[in-house]
């Protein structure tokens, strides 16, 4: 059984993340969508919650599950049974961290690969801290985002009054 794991903060889920969650689906026989749960990182979104968002928004792919993780990554991946570490890449600059971070995996065990995906070009600009800045000043996110999470994204997002 070839399990994956595409692991990352997700806070909040974009469409862009769906686009690698359905393709890297198709080719494993389970994916975990594992949400890191670092507590030296406040989200906008709990870990709890953003697993939450995930499994609701994956129903339709019966291999795909989400849980959170903390830790190191390929300790997790050994622990889930996982092989392959699934990346999304958006641009040239995100693959400069990605390589390294895969080096560094892949130091730690050579029995885990990284497997890079291109997103969609429709995606490509799409990500959680812009989904976050455009929501809370009330910018329209219906397309960056899974229409079954909007309201719940938009309203976490809006933008807090500065005191006086």
């Amino acid at each position: 059984m070839a399990i994956a794991i595409f692991p990352g903060s997700f806070d909040p889920v974009t469409n862009g993340h769906l686009d690698i969650i359905r393709r890297a689906a198709a080719l494993f026989d389970e994916l975990v969508v594992a949400v890191l749960d670092n507590p030296n990182k406040k989200g906008r979104f709990p870990p709890e919650a953003r697993v939450d968002m995930l499994r609701r928004v994956t129903t339709a792919w019966p291999n795909v599950r989400a849980e959170r993780f903390s830790g190191l990554l390929v300790k997790y991946a050994q622990r889930c049974g996982a092989r392959v570490i699934v990346r999304g890449l958006r641009a040239a600059n995100d693959f400069e961290y990605e390589f390294q971070m895969a080096q560094l995996n892949r130091g730690m065990s050579e029995a885990v690969e990284t497997l890079f995906m291109m997103t969609a070009p429709q995606y490509a600009y799409v990500s959680s801290s812009g989904v976050r800045e455009i929501a809370a000043l009330g910018g329209d996110i219906t397309p960056l985002v899974p229409g079954a999470l909007l309201r719940e994204i938009r309203e976490a997002c809006e933008e807090i009054p500065a005191a006086n």
